[in-house]
């Protein structure tokens, strides 16, 4: 019953503090990440990743990710398509070069400084949208584009990932006892199969469970094809999460993508995925913070700049005038659960050492907070133009 009381504890806490973020108007999983960050190793120890809890924060990555690709709008991605694929590709390529070279210069090995870079990749829009909104920009073009070219990032993001993941598992031989090219053929198999299940077979599937006599069928077929795809992908040596961001894909091409969607936040925000952000904070040390101050300073820096001035540039090339660039670019910058799921997929893969970790983290947080205040600062500045 100890781990049922300290489940009980750590949701309380985490309820308590994403209530209060709310207020002072920060993203609430930087008060969850805080949660494990003062309870786990770092500050009290109290709490540490036993096997339990490390079961629980899988299956939130798994969810968190399924709910990722649920919401991700293709059509929107079809609407703004041009715009949308320029914005992130220059938006991806500009942090991989310069946040992995960065961190190369650093001292990191070539691998952890290509992973590096992948993480700043990627971005998450959720508080962008709430900044949009805000300023009755959502459904504008620029806002439009951002959501967009958010879709195109994080599948962008997640193939880079996988091949990633697939390359670390090939050089050591692997966490699923294949041979390297076996491995690699599955891994091919895996994504050409992903486009049989996004155009047939899930439809099928959610369509067979209308016909059930079970209590929520559509949102438990939902669920066996999350995690069956999430379970096909870590044996092909590829990260569950990537196969259950697919699967969330195929869903979200079916009627029942509401529906879905309703049930699995509760599901997923009720216990797993908020036990993944303080998981986060469980696995931050602070033992080296004088030593990693500067390279905190610098990447946070960095990490802001890459994405405004490489989706900015890419606003531009699509036609954009300067203002709006600027409010596509800063609309870019939070990196948010996607690079949080992207830096603890990696970790666990063995894609980056335990020393870096926190570093890593921290430069997440501090770039996602400083988002929307650049994204304010944008759409002023345009309204003014």
């Amino acid at each position: 019953m100890e781990f049922i009381a300290t489940l009980a504890g750590l949701l309380l806490a985490t309820q308590v503090v994403a209530h209060l973020c709310r207020r002072v108007e920060i993203p609430e999983v930087i008060g969850q990440i805080l949660v494990g960050i003062i309870v786990g190793p770092a500050i009290l120890n109290w709490v540490h990743l036993d096997g339990m809890m490390n079961e629980f924060q899988e299956i939130g990555v798994i969810i968190l990710m399924f709910i990722a690709g649920l919401e991700s709008d293709l059509s929107l991605l079809k609407k703004y398509l041009r715009p949308a694929v320029i914005v992130a590709v220059i938006g991806v390529i500009v942090p991989v070069i310069v946040m992995g070279g960065a961190s190369y210069l650093f001292g990191f090995t070539k691998m952890e400084s290509l992973f590096i870079g992948v993480i700043f990749s990627a971005t998450s829009v959720s508080i962008s949208v709430a900044v949009l909104r805000e300023f009755n920009r959502l459904d504008s073009r620029e806002g439009a584009t951002i959501l967009g070219a958010a879709v195109a990032d994080d599948i962008i993001g997640v193939i880079m990932l996988s091949i990633m993941i697939s390359m670390i598992n090939g050089s050591k031989g692997g966490h699923t006892n294949l041979p390297l090219g076996l491995a690699l053929l599955l891994q091919v198999l895996f994504f050409g199969g992903t486009y049989l299940v996004v155009r047939w077979l899930a439809p099928y599937l959610m369509h067979l469970s209308e016909r059930l006599l079970t209590v929520a069928a559509p949102s438990v077929m939902a669920m066996i094809i999350c995690l069956g795809m999430a379970a096909l992908a870590d044996y092909v040596g590829l990260s569950g999460a990537v196969g259950s961001f697919f699967a969330g894909i195929a869903v979200a091409n079916t009627h029942r993508k509401e529906t879905i969607d309703r049930s699995f936040i509760p599901i997923g925000y009720a216990l797993f995925i908020p036990l993944f952000f303080v998981s986060v904070g469980l696995n931050m040390r602070f033992d080296n913070i004088q030593r990693s101050f500067v390279f905190v300073i610098v990447m946070t820096i960095l990490a802001c700049l890459t994405k405004l001035v490489g989706c900015g540039a890419g606003a531009k090339l699509s036609g954009f005038n300067l203002p709006s660039s600027y409010v596509v670019g800063s609309g870019m910058v939070a990196r948010g659960e996607m690079a949080l799921i992207t830096a603890q997929i990696g970790y666990e893969a063995h894609l980056m050492s335990s020393m870096y970790y926190s570093d890593v983290i921290t430069v997440i947080i501090l770039a996602t907070v400083l988002a929307p205040f650049m994204l304010k600062h944008a759409l002023k500045t345009a309204h003014e133009e």
